[in-house]
């Protein structure tokens, strides 16, 4: 099942969202032909050098496509670029810096004049208008400015993420609003324009603690690894020195909890925390409970005993356990993707298809793909060669 097997996507993009989101395309089959700088290319290639040489964020968003050089400052490339567009694109994608992409004549308003079916999907940090469009919108801005700083971290100090997580936000929008646009396109045959905003797709993500602190009302706690509102449900040391991350969703569960895991019954009926929002308040008080209860047993025994009362558990693993994690390798989630370092491994996307399997193929190169493409548009090899010596390509 390659349901966009016959589309091409024109992406002008760099960095996370529009990456990731043309990734996803890709995955589904559609060409995704991908326009980057000449000599220096997506700034993502040069992020750092984790995968035999090559960018981690890179690898991970790249695979399956197409890499196209062009200056599109220079005369000819951007004939090239509008050529490309018009006589193959059926979606173009971009997360250039605001208006650049207008400047360039990409706008919808534009290309919708050449191609009425096209579809533009524009990507930036605050959206099309409005007083912050302008500012520059990195991820980590965006969780600030989202309000995701406020609620993550510790009391003594706010954390980011460790991905980064407005840019997959604003990937993840892009790539369902696209779809969705396609849908669109074959029951009417019209083109439209997207505006993905990333203040917006992270805000999205942030209704649960906005609701919480609906009306004035405080807001949810910084409490670290552990859930601001549910107690217990966080990470918890072992005796051995593991830790054990765990978590209780109702009143039966905290029975259980208190009868098998604690061995301490009576617990369960204490005033104290009789319901959850007394856990919540007394959260210190308990963990020092439940740290005691489990300073004489190994992460491995504490685990034994969740899972026979069926409390919800995990290991906190790093990252060379995701690596080896048994589920995954069970499930056969990993596979390998050529590169220009030689054979990387993948995770598959998610979601197992009963038809076909997705689209798996390389991460290009640097405008390796460019002189075929340009080839396929009727250019020789002599005039592809002046191109790059005049830096066009």
């Amino acid at each position: 099942m390659r349901p966009l097997e016959h589309l091409t996507v024109v992406t002008l993009e760099h960095a996370i969202a529009a990456p990731f989101a043309t990734r996803q395309l890709a995955d589904l089959g559609a060409r995704v032909i991908k326009v980057e700088r000449p000599g220096v290319g997506d700034f993502a290639r040069g992020y750092d050098t984790r995968v035999r040489g090559l960018a981690s964020h890179f690898v991970w968003t790249n695979r399956s496509k197409e890499s196209l050089t062009l200056d599109v400052k220079h005369p000819e490339a951007q004939v090239i670029l509008n050529r490309l567009i018009v006589e193959n694109a059926d979606v173009v994608v971009q997360n250039l810096a605001p208006g650049a992409a207008a400047r360039l004549g990409l706008s919808y308003e534009v290309l919708s004049k050449a191609k009425p079916g096209i579809i533009v999907c524009d990507i930036s940090g605050y959206g099309a208008d409005g007083p912050y469009r302008d500012k520059k919108a990195y991820d980590l801005l965006i969780q600030s400015e989202a309000g995701f700083l406020s609620v993550t971290g510790t009391p003594d100090e706010p954390s980011k993420a460790g991905p980064s997580i407005a840019d997959i936000a604003a990937g993840m929008y892009a790539y369902s609003s696209i779809l969705a646009a396609l849908l669109h396109r074959s029951q009417t045959g019209e083109g439209q324009r997207i505006d993905i905003s990333m203040l917006e797709s992270l805000t999205e993500w942030m209704s649960y603690p906005m609701y919480y602190a609906f009306d004035g009302a405080p807001p949810p706690p910084r409490t670290g690894a552990s859930h601001a509102t549910i107690y217990p449900y966080g990470p918890f040391p072992a005796g051995d020195g593991k830790t054990v991350m765990l978590g209780l969703q109702n009143e039966r569960e905290w029975v259980a909890f208190c009868a098998t895991v604690l061995l301490q019954p009576s617990l369960a009926t204490d005033e104290r925390f009789s319901s959850n929002p007394k856990r919540s308040a007394a959260r210190v008080e308990l963990r020092n409970i439940i740290v005691d209860s489990f300073a004489s047993l190994t992460a491995e025994q504490v685990l034994a005993r969740l899972d026979e009362a069926q409390i919800a558990n995990a290991q906190v693993n790093a990252m060379q356990d995701v690596w080896n994690h048994p589920q995954l390798k069970a499930r056969e989630r990993w596979t390998s993707v050529k590169s220009p370092a030689g054979p990387v491994p993948a995770l598959k996307p998610p979601g197992s298809w009963d038809k076909g399997a997705p689209r798996m193929d390389a991460v290009p190169a640097l405008g390796e793909h460019t002189a075929a493409i340009l080839a396929s548009m009727g250019y020789s090899d002599a005039r592809i060669a002046s191109l790059r010596a005049e830096g066009a390509i």
